[in-house]
């Protein structure tokens, strides 16, 4: 797994999960449980890997040997 996200990426990535998991706290009812989407974005921030980005071949990091 060679790191693909960049700085500012993992930024926006960890701003949008912690957003989405405050659905859960937010929103009552059924429509809470689409906040656990928030888990997705911070994980792949945490691994600074996106497997979608490696299919389209997308990396928005620098490239210096990793």
């Amino acid at each position: 797994m060679n790191t693909n996200i960049g700085t500012l990426d993992r930024v926006l990535r960890v701003i949008a999960g912690l957003v989405l998991l405050s659905l859960l706290f937010l929103l009552d009812g059924e429509a809470k449980w689409f906040g656990l989407i928030g888990i997705v974005p911070l994980a792949t921030a945490a691994m600074s890997w996106c497997p979608l980005y490696t299919l389209l071949g997308i990396r928005t990091c620098r490239t210096n040997g990793r």
